[in-house]
């Protein structure tokens, strides 16, 4: 029998939606909390029509393959709050709970009737955590956000982009991941202070500030020195500086050389590797793998720093003789700081080490089938972390949660579908919802 994980006989009531929120309960499950996601079928943006549909199968609630990630570890409830009857049953569920957790802007819940100061009456140690972009105090408090916006405004999209350009952002909304690993920490905090005085409390988190800290080193040195962020030149990315632009410490250590990315055999979309040598000596190891000699004019780091350009090509007219995760091995033995360029293909079916550690472990998803699904990031040596759940085909468990948990009768389930509680009353039904309804 396995061990018990962490957070058994913890119960969530999830009111998030899209990312951060449902981040943040996707690891709070892994370690072993139920999660009754509460959602609507007409406002729950993350089930909408999807990319991540697979090819050839019809798009519809329970299809989006973006959707299944975020939401692996949950049972979902469909429920109407904003009818009487619906917000009688998810105050009921929330007495019967340990947590609540939502991430809309600061008035939604209070409008509802789920405000802090409400479910207090209901369940006075429970723990409330919220995850707004602006928080639920100060003058823009009430702003809604993205995770796009909040990156924006948090000062790190600035950060981003090459030089002389404007500035670019991040690819991916790093702030609806970033800010739901700060949510799951806010609950777990609430839950031993809970644990060990008895109270609850409301833990009021920010999207956008969560995101302010992430500016690192560069905040510190204007506080530190007035000095501003520098652009052009700013971030160098893969490379220790741009031509034209200062010789400077942009803020990660000492600039070194070679520094960059380089391509690989045979020379694909995605056959790159990364070198660092941030000293002599493990420079002399480089070239020691490459089996040549050090130029003159490459003796020392002020050289290499002076030369990037004829230094990157002297490296990868060797790099691109190898492919990319034969160099890594080569580099990596002689102790030469190399990584692949990997792509997430690479990384969920090429990667040993990933592989080792279970990063990517099949689930079977009742529409979806078998597909391969993110498991914790980390490893517990005496609870486990780690997915036991599909996402939820939505209102999948209303049935287990109304009859099973809350006691309402089966007559009660019927009526919910029948007034719009558990289901919009035009929308048609799913054939498990017929099923739990015969």
């Amino acid at each position: 029998m396995p061990p018990p994980r962490a957070l058994e006989n913890i119960r969530v009531v999830d009111f998030s939606w899209v990312r951060a929120g449902p981040w943040a309960t996707r690891w709070l499950g892994a370690m072993g909390a139920e999660i009754v996601k509460i959602e609507w079928p007409d406002s729950e943006r993350g089930r909408l029509p999807s990319s991540t549909t697979p090819q050839g199968m019809a798009t519809t609630l329970n299809t989006s393959g973006n959707f299944a990630d975020t939401n692996v570890n949950k049972k979902s409830l469909s429920l109407n709050v904003r009818s009487p009857k619906g917000l009688e049953i998810a105050k009921r569920l929330i007495a019967m709970s340990d947590v609540v957790i939502e991430n809309f802007s600061s008035r939604v819940l209070r409008n509802w009737g789920l405000g802090y100061e409400e479910l207090c009456k209901i369940k006075p140690d429970i723990v409330y955590v919220s995850m707004s972009g602006y928080g639920h105090t100060g003058r823009n408090h009430a702003y809604t956000t993205f995770g796009p916006v909040a990156q924006a405004v948090s000062g790190l999209t600035y950060q981003s982009g090459l030089p002389g350009q404007p500035p670019a952002g991040w690819g991916w909304s790093y702030m609806d991941d970033t800010g739901g690993m700060y949510g799951a920490m806010c609950v777990l905090t609430g839950l031993y202070r809970r644990n060990t005085t008895g109270q609850g409390q409301h833990i009021d988190q920010a999207q956008m500030i969560s995101a302010v800290p992430l500016n690192g080193p560069a905040l510190l040195d204007f506080t530190a020195n007035g000095r501003r962020t520098r652009r052009p030149g700013f971030p160098p990315g893969n490379r220790a500086y741009w031509p034209g632009t200062p010789l400077a410490n942009n803020f990660r250590g000492p600039t070194v050389a070679p520094h960059n990315a380089y391509r690989t055999h045979p020379l694909g979309y995605n056959d790159w590797c990364t070198i660092a040598c941030p000293t002599d000596d493990e420079f002399a190891r480089l070239a020691q793998v490459m089996g040549r000699d050090i130029p003159a004019e490459f003796a020392t780091m002020s050289d290499r720093l002076a030369q990037q350009d004829a230094l990157d090509a002297w490296v990868e007219s060797w790099t691109t003789t190898l492919g990319k995760y034969d160099i890594v091995e080569r580099l990596q033995a002689a102790g030469v700081r190399a990584m692949p360029v990997q792509s997430a293909e690479d990384r969920v079916e090429n990667d040993p080490q990933l592989r080792h550690r279970g990063m990517y472990r099949p689930m079977e998803h009742p529409d979806l089938g078998v597909r391969k699904v993110q498991n914790a990031p980390f490893a517990m040596s005496a609870t486990p972390v780690e997915n036991t759940l599909p996402a939820p085909r939505i209102g999948e468990h209303t049935r287990d949660i109304v009859e099973g948990l809350l006691g309402y009768s089966h007559d009660d389930l019927r009526a919910g579908f029948d007034d719009g509680t558990f289901w919009p009353t035009k929308r048609p039904l799913f054939d498990y919802q017929q099923e739990m309804l015969a």
